[in-house]
């Protein structure tokens, strides 16, 4: 296209102002450049009304317990991925099972006693976490690494103190976690 066919525009993006100093992309509407930028989605927020002073404790405890046990889910997240890398580089079952092996240790000397010091509605909330941080169930994951029976005896263990390690998180349904999680500037990989 020569300069005579652009010139034809209204607005011609070769010829520039003394205040021309942005570039900006632009889209031709009717023989008409149209500028344009993208902007960053913002999420705007409300402070949040709650029917009664009980209501309100209970929203607060459920804040404490998310923003308690996230670290825990994150951490899982991080770790469960770079144990899929080297197990992707394992020759044998043999080197998997050391690698798995190691992983679990890694994480019973590290998190044994917080974790045995949580609340069962925190380990309810904590087994969600570890479902949107990974995009898998911890039913799911005990499974992966550890085999069915090994699965199935945790899962009867959780199921005993009313939890499930089937449970998923579903955004929807626990919009308060979201809100909370969101609120306090974490981001998800699996549900974002």
């Amino acid at each position: 296209m020569s300069k005579l066919a652009l010139a034809q525009y209204k607005n011609d993006p070769t010829v520039k102002g003394m205040a021309d100093t942005i570039r900006v992309s632009t889209t031709n509407i009717d023989n008409e450049l149209i500028p344009w930028i993208v902007i960053p989605e913002i999420t705007i927020t409300d402070t949040r009304l709650f029917k009664s002073p009980e209501e309100k404790v209970k929203f607060n405890r459920l804040r404490y317990n998310v923003l308690k046990v996230l670290p825990y889910a994150m951490y899982a997240r991080r770790k469960y991925s770079e144990l899929q890398v080297q197990l992707n580089y394992a020759k044998s079952r043999k080197d998997k099972r050391v690698l798995i092996k190691a992983f679990e240790g890694e994480i019973k000397d590290m998190f044994n006693k917080e974790i045995k010091n949580l609340t069962i509605t925190q380990g309810g909330i904590l087994i969600k976490l570890i479902d949107r941080e990974t995009g898998t169930s911890s039913y799911d994951l005990l499974k992966d690494m550890k085999g069915g029976i090994t699965a199935f005896f945790y899962q009867s263990i959780a199921r005993f103190f009313g939890n499930n390690l089937k449970n998923t998180y579903d955004p929807q349904e626990d919009r308060d976690i979201e809100a909370i999680i969101q609120a306090a500037g974490y981001y998800s990989y699996s549900y974002l």
